[in-house]
């Protein structure tokens, strides 16, 4: 990796500046300078990279590829909505060396090494930021600092006891593994160890028998227990004399909890373990409104970074609005606004490029070559579709939602008379009834049809294979007739009074059709509705604005985060059924055992980050929130009572407790947040998890950003218990 680089940043045609980029010892950090000034303007960590592009893959570096040729040029991606950083370097070989030694630093490892890498460079980067003087010592007055700026409020002479206890030279400082001797005493897990010793007889391991133990009765492991113990001891015990007798000491036990195995998600449900083969609107389909915009719905930005971003999260469908432009290439923007446009063509590339790119594959989920639903745009289409096809059926095709000139059926058979809606293969029933509609509806059908081919080419029309835009009459209507292969879009108001008005009809028509709702016209600041609601009704297509952050995408990500992220989600079996009785808003139509039980007990917090924009030696006073969305009924929340100044291994050890009446449609969140007695909390961290994913037992919550992004190595350990 190249030290101290001279390239160009690039933000603009016209905002090019040279920029010195260095790659720091730790192998972690990277921080640039203005070669002008000598100014270092910033730093990221390599951990915020998620990939890196080659080429004019940007819009930025597009627009000055006839400057500089495209095997200098190369694309940073951060995670979240950061935004891209643009580089030029002065040759290939140089592009090359960063592309490369980047590649390698970012490889995904394993769960367990990628946190024990976050622990040690969390240990690493304080040090740096404490070592005032970089001598590569820390005194006693440099520790205290190193203290605040770890959120960290200790009394002093608890402090210095610590100290002196690591101090093994007796020099008065600390330095290299005193340094770290120091760090282990300061995050000694006494809870984690106290439920060591409960099940270890000497207390200082656990036998194989012993870990059996604590794997049947605390983490209700009840298959293999035996096979997975030993697979624990060899995949998280340090030592080799101790795997080698298949023994787990205290450090093993807690890699063990720390561990995708010891997350409060159950792993078996990352990959993909639903049913694939059911009709498309039996499942909850992760869906975005305005794909192209990241900023506001006015004057906001509209990028192929959008689309780049959202099919990364694990959305499958897009939105893409069409317009006339200049020479008669179609552009894409929002009408009748000041927001920028990009190419059609750009889009429709982008689309190809990442559609079916696999995102954090996990063992058995394979390739995401799950369908993509577009909207308003013209892409390649599901030829050969049956009327209602599944996901296993469509994989790696991509679907187009539209208007279309006479029925579905006519496209699947082949070129015929597009005017009247009725065709000779329907059976007497359906022929029957298809001439009652279009002797009531009379000319006006005829008008209506006449108008659509008017406005809607014929070579667009046909790309309308599955999905086609139908307006909603109401749920009659719709029984009477339209067809599982249609679909209709309804504003989130248009929504919530049919979900008031009519529960269980709406229910009942989202078993057989799909149903798209999108955000109110109202929220120009890109802002979202709750998705649970929608949810709730089996509601399918329930687009929200990916680029705002808040409890709604939290939702959104924490319910598609299951089955292999590929953006589909089995409903329920009584959301399957179109006879259901289920109404969400009313208790007595719901049948099952009845309500159950979430215990749950919050434990402590570990290395919680500090609130962005705080004050230099501000301290968090944290507190656990924990949120339940689902039906009204079981619409929930309880919190913990705040620690007063520390964010670094705060003690809770209290318990929560709620009743879920329909579990099966339960979203769990966890929200950490700094206590502010004259103004509104701050936002911490959360995870977000649907109920039907939790592993009772004790648990590490592996916490997340505003962005959704993870933010290692802060966590919660809990307790969760699940009873009828």
């Amino acid at each position: 990796m190249q030290q101290g680089t001279l390239m160009r940043k690039v933000k603009s045609k016209s905002w090019k500046k040279q920029r010195y980029f260095k790659l720091q010892e730790d192998c972690m950090t990277i921080w640039y300078q203005s070669k002008r000034t000598g100014k270092t303007e910033s730093a990221f960590s390599i951990s915020d990279v998620e990939t890196v592009r080659e080429g004019h893959q940007s819009e930025v570096l597009q627009s000055v590829a006839e400057e500089f040729p495209p095997e200098r040029c190369f694309t940073i991606v951060f995670y979240g909505r950061r935004g891209n950083l643009d580089l030029v370097a002065g040759s290939a070989e140089e592009a090359q060396c960063w592309i490369q030694g980047l590649r390698q630093l970012i490889e995904p490892r394993s769960f367990s090494l990628t946190f024990a890498l976050a622990s040690r460079t969390w240990i690493r980067d304080w040090f740096q930021k404490a070592d005032k003087n970089k001598d590569g010592r820390m005194n006693f007055k440099e520790v205290q600092r190193l203290l605040k700026m770890m959120n960290v409020d200790m009394n002093e002479d608890h402090a210095l006891r610590l100290f002196q206890d690591a101090d093994k030279s007796e020099s008065g400082t600390l330095e290299g593994e005193e340094f770290v001797l120091f760090y282990k005493a300061l995050t000694q897990r006494e809870e984690v160890l106290s439920l060591f010793q409960e099940f270890s007889e000497d207390g200082k391991k656990l036998t194989l028998l012993e870990l059996v133990d604590f794997l049947r009765e605390e983490q209700l492991e009840d298959e293999g227990t035996e096979e997975l113990a030993m697979e624990l001891i060899d995949k998280y015990e340090p030592s080799e004399t101790a795997r080698a007798r298949h023994v787990l000491s205290a450090d093993g036990f807690l890699m063990y909890l720390c561990s995708l195995e010891g997350s409060i998600f159950n792993p078996q449900h990352q990959a993909l373990w639903q049913d694939m083969s059911q009709p498309l609107c039996h499942y909850f389909i992760s869906s975005s409104h305005n794909t192209y915009l990241i900023e506001d719905q006015i004057r906001g930005h509209s990028s192929i970074e959008g689309y780049i971003r959202a099919l990364k999260r694990g959305c499958r469908c897009l939105e893409v609005d069409c317009w006339d432009g200049p020479n008669g290439e179609p552009m894409v923007y929002h009408g009748h606004t000041f927001t920028s446009k990009i190419p059609f063509r750009e889009v429709v590339s982008t689309l190809g490029k990442y559609a079916f790119k696999v995102r954090h594959p996990s063992p058995g989920a394979g390739g995401r070559g799950w369908s993509l639903v577009g909207e308003n745009t013209w892409l390649w289409v599901a030829q050969g579709a049956s009327l209602s096809p599944t996901p296993q059926e469509l994989k790696h095709k991509i679907l187009l939602k539209g208007k279309k000139i006479g029925r579905l059926e006519d496209t699947l058979d082949g070129p015929g008379d597009e005017a009247p809606d009725v065709s000779d293969d329907d059976n007497g029933a359906e022929a029957e009834e298809e001439r009652r509609r279009a002797k009531v509806r009379g000319t006006q059908h005829g008008s209506a049809l006449q108008k659509d081919k008017e406005t809607l080419a014929q070579a667009l029309s046909d790309c309308v294979i599955y999905c086609k835009n139908v307006p909603f009459r109401g749920f009659q209507e719709a029984r009477s007739h339209s067809r599982p292969s249609e679909i209709s879009s309804l504003s989130e108001a248009k929504a919530r009074k049919l979900i008031r008005d009519e529960g269980n009809e709406f229910v009942r028509h989202n078993a057989w059709q799909l149903t798209r709702i999108y955000p109110s016209g109202m929220r120009t600041d890109s802002s979202n509705y709750s998705p649970q609601e929608m949810w709730n009704v089996g509601c399918q297509i329930v687009a929200l604005n990916f680029q705002t952050a808040g409890m709604e995408m939290d939702l959104c990500d924490g319910l598609f985060s299951q089955n292999g992220h590929c953006g589909y989600v089995l409903k329920p079996p009584f959301m399957r059924d179109k006879e259901t009785l289920f109404n969400p808003s009313d208790p007595s139509s719901w049948e099952g055992p009845g309500p159950i039980t979430l215990t749950i007990q919050v434990i402590s917090g570990q290395q919680l980050p500090k609130v962005a924009n705080s004050k230099e030696g501000a301290i968090i006073d944290p507190l656990v929130r924990v949120e339940i969305y689902g039906v009204p009924a079981d619409q929930a929340h309880q919190e913990t009572k705040y620690i007063e100044n520390n964010g670094f291994n705060p003690r809770w050890d209290e318990t929560l407790q709620f009743q879920l009446h329909v579990p099966e449609l339960a979203l769990i969140r966890f929200v950490v947040e700094d206590y502010d007695k004259t103004s509104r909390n701050d936002f911490v961290g959360q995870f977000t998890l649907a109920f039907a994913n939790i592993k009772p037992g004790y648990r590490h919550i592996h916490l997340l950003s505003k962005d959704g992004t993870s933010i290692p190595p802060s966590s919660l350990f809990v307790h969760i218990r699940i009873t009828e």
